[in-house]
């Protein structure tokens, strides 16, 4: 009956590796399989204990490395919440200059500033957001192209 609390143990700490995707907990996972396994062959309760234990270690430290670095490698970088919107054309709303102006991006309307000194970007210019500094998007005007 032992090898069914093991088994739930690890369905448990699998879930929560879901939650966390840090591969520590499914290390320990492992290591409550390796006990179920020592149960079902009828090993006593001291010996399942140790098994779980230098399983889990074993896993914790020669192979949660190697897959973290994995795992790394193969999840690609995306940007979120302010540092998204950087590189994002936006339009100017209000015309903007070095100390003010408004601007729509994604959607919403974003307090702006021109990125060079002494600029103004009239209302319908399209822009592109240089910087974020604060709740103020820095914006320097898209280059247009001669062929439209």
């Amino acid at each position: 009956m032992a090898w069914l609390w093991w088994l739930g143990g690890a369905l448990v700490l699998g879930v929560v590796e879901m939650l966390t995707v840090d591969l520590i907990f499914l290390m320990f996972a492992g290591g409550a399989l390796a006990a179920m396994l020592m149960a079902v062959l009828g090993a006593p309760v001291w010996a399942q204990i140790l098994v779980f234990s230098v399983v889990s270690i074993v896993l914790l430290f020669g192979v949660r490395p190697w897959a973290k670095r994995a795992l790394d490698r193969s999840t690609p970088d995306s940007l979120t919440n302010v540092a998204a919107h950087v590189g994002r054309e936006a339009t100017v709303l209000i015309d903007v200059t070095d100390r003010a102006g408004r601007v729509k991006l994604l959607g919403e309307v974003w307090t702006a500033r021109a990125a060079g000194h002494g600029t103004v970007l009239p209302a319908g210019t399209t822009v592109r957001v240089v910087r974020i500094d604060g709740a103020i998007a820095v914006v320097e005007p898209v280059p247009t192209t001669p062929y439209g």
